[in-house]
C-alpha cells in the first residue's frame, strides 16, 4: 500500500495512500479501473482510514482496481482547512486528475462513503473522465450543521451507479435511500447490508464484499 507524496489539491498537499490490486491480478491483466475513494465528514472524525473506506477500497482492489484514498484538506497531514464541501469537491477533482494521469486509458471511477459519497457522486457525475459512480451510505436525506446535501448531477446522470446501504442506518435512513434510488436513471444497483448502522459497525468487511459482488460482472 504505497504512500502518495505528490498529490496536490488547490489548498496544498493532500495525504494519500494507494491500494493496489493483488499481484496475481496485475500479472495477468491490466488494472481494471482507477478509483478515487472519498472519506466521511472531516468535522465528524472522517478520514481515509475510516473502517468502511478501508474495507471498501480493499474490496475494489480485490476486483483488480487501483484505489486512491486521501484525506480532505485540513484532515491529519493534508494542508488547508475545511471548506463546507466546495473545497472538498475541488480536492476530489484533483485526485481524479492524479489517477487519470497515473493510469492513462484506464476506466476512472468515483467512490465515497457518507459525506464522501456526496462529494464523489456529484463530482464524478459531472466529470467526463469518470465512467462509474459508487456511493456508500450517501446522505440523501441528511442535513449537517445546517448544510443539506443535494444531488442534482447524480440524479441527472446516466452513468452506471452502485450503492451500498445499511439496513439500520440511523444517519441516512434506508427509507430515504429507497426514495432517492427510485429517482435515479438506469443503470443502477443497490446492496442492503442487514442490520448495519451508518458506520457499518461490526460489518465493515461486508462493505468490501458487497462492492466485489456489485462489480463482478461490470
Amino acid at each position: 500500500m504505497p504512500t502518495i507524496t505528490d498529490l496536490n489539491g488547490p489548498a496544498g498537499r493532500l495525504e494519500a495512500v494507494l491500494d493496489l490490486p493483488a499481484a496475481d491480478v496485475t500479472d495477468t491483466s491490466p488494472v481494471r479501473a482507477a478509483v478515487v475513494f472519498a472519506h466521511p465528514h472531516p468535522q465528524f472524525g472522517g478520514t481515509m482510514h475510516t473502517k468502511a473506506v478501508y474495507q471498501g477500497a480493499k474490496g475494489l482492489a480485490r476486483r483488480g482496481c487501483a484505489v486512491l484514498r486521501f484525506n480532505f484538506r485540513g484532515v491529519a497531514s493534508s494542508e488547508g482547512t475545511f471548506d463546507q464541501g466546495d473545497g472538498e469537491k475541488a480536492d476530489f477533482s484533483a485526485a481524479l486528475g492524479y489517477m487519470s494521469a497515473k493510469y492513462p486509458g484506464t476506466p476512472l471511477w468515483a467512490a465515497g462513503f457518507s459525506f464522501g459519497a456526496w462529494v464523489a457522486l456529484e463530482v464524478g457525475a459531472l466529470d467526463d473522465r469518470v465512467s462509474a459512480l459508487i456511493g456508500i451510505a450517501p446522505p440523501v436525506t441528511t442535513s449537517v450543521s445546517g448544510m443539506k446535501y443535494e444531488f442534482p448531477a447524480t440524479l441527472a446522470s446516466e452513468k452506471p451507479k452502485f450503492f451500498v446501504q445499511g439496513e439500520a442506518d440511523e444517519v441516512c435512513p434506508i427509507e430515504g435511500m429507497w426514495q432517492f434510488y427510485a429517482r435515479l436513471h438506469e443503470p443502477k444497483e443497490l446492496v442492503i447490508i442487514d442490520a448495519a448502522d451508518h458506520l457499518f459497525d461490526g460489518k465493515t468487511r461486508e462493505v468490501g464484499e458487497a462492492l466485489e459482488d456489485l462489480l463482478e460482472g461490470f
